[in-house]
């Protein structure tokens, strides 16, 4: 399997098109985190003053610019993981059906010993040895129009009717509804990141936004005016308030949810739900054609969505301390797991997550 490695920012026009085309080629692949401009916009975030290469690479798999596949990574001294770790959702081989990987060499190519992923699509069977976990995501298909969508999502749960009953509630109580779809407002753009701070900071998690590249990332997406890849920035304001603030990532045919918050005040009318509702109206009959509302276990992803994708955590290493260490760690993890101590079995696995997460924020 040949592999030649380049920096995002030098791949050729011809192989970023070819990218464009394997991405478009498979429905598994159609999600903005597949896309070339993601490695390339990941880059330009990591890139700062005193660090002119940030590690990001690309595994060009086949011939130049007819290449057989694409693999975007974060590297380091020994290992890598996913390019753009945590802010990224997805991460596979982008390739033509058929091909056969062979995840060692890609890690070899890379110039690591280990190479860490999350989110990995399952259907990529070449790395099902090295799964670890499973991790099912989420997503909304209106693709056959919203109405549909509605009528089927109402047979099985009551998450669309409880969903009008409180925004009726709200524009009693409180005003009329006021949905933007992508909205130029800096000043909710900037609401938003102030929210998913104090949300963060409340809940005792990692601040994301303290790294500065994830700001630096964040604000060029917003920026970007291309349907094709970008963010974009979805609100719902009751009254003059601001009730809820999305940030999404879309491309190809998918919109992904990414960043969301809702103003604390107006929690009981759940104005993040009815927000996620304007918004699958709004891609009725557009060039959007799915919501993926990513991994996790929250409750209004599983009643929302009408579909789900596979995917799978875990390692690729060679024979190495690096390689070891994961190992070791893993099997701590998972002695924890299956012994019956009750929220204490699921401490390693939170302990090695908020481990990846600081790591990838450097």
């Amino acid at each position: 399997m040949k592999i030649e490695v380049k920096r995002p920012r030098d791949l050729s026009e011809r192989q970023v098109l070819r990218w464009t085309q394997l991405q478009a080629s498979d429905p598994a692949f159609d999600n903005p985190f597949f896309s070339p401009h993601w490695a390339q916009a990941i880059e330009r975030a990591q890139t700062r003053p005193g660090l002119d290469d940030p590690g990001v690479r690309v595994a060009v798999i086949g011939d130049g610019d007819e290449a057989d596949g694409f693999f975007a990574a974060r590297t380091g001294a020994f290992t890598a993981m996913p390019a753009g770790a945590p802010m990224s959702d997805y991460q596979g081989v982008v390739c033509r059906p058929g091909l056969e990987l062979d995840p060692k060499a890609l890690v070899r190519a890379l110039g690591v010993t280990r190479l860490d992923f999350n989110h990995m699509l399952k259907s990529q069977t070449a790395f099902s040895p090295y799964l670890r976990g499973n991790e099912l995501s989420w997503i909304c298909d209106v693709g056959g129009g919203y109405p549909v969508y509605e009528a089927a999502t109402n047979e099985r749960s009551s998450v669309l009717k409880d969903t009008a009953r409180k925004r009726r509630k709200a524009e009693r109580e409180v005003g009329p509804l006021r949905f933007t779809a992508v909205s130029r407002s800096s000043a909710d753009f900037n609401r938003l990141i102030d929210l998913k701070r104090g949300q963060m900071k409340s809940t005792g998690q990692t601040d994301i936004f303290g790294a500065g590249w994830t700001l630096r990332l964040v604000e060029e997406l917003f920026a970007r005016r291309d349907p094709a890849f970008g963010g974009s920035l979805f609100t719902l304001h009751l009254g003059d308030q601001l009730a809820a603030v999305h940030f999404h990532l879309c491309g190809g045919g998918t919109v992904h949810g990414w960043l969301i918050a809702h103003t604390p005040e107006f929690e009981r009318y759940s104005p993040g739900l009815m927000l996620f509702q304007d918004i699958l109206r709004w891609m009725d009959g557009g060039p959007y054609s799915r919501l993926d509302l990513g991994c996790g276990t929250y409750r209004f992803k599983r009643e929302l969505s009408n579909v789900q994708q596979e995917t799978g955590h875990g390692f690729v290493g060679l024979p190495s301390p690096a390689a070891l260490l994961r190992s070791v760690a893993y099997g701590v993890r998972e002695a924890a797991e299956n012994l019956p101590l009750g929220r204490v079995s699921a401490l390693p696995g939170k302990a090695m997550r908020r481990l990846d997460v600081l790591r990838a924020l450097r």
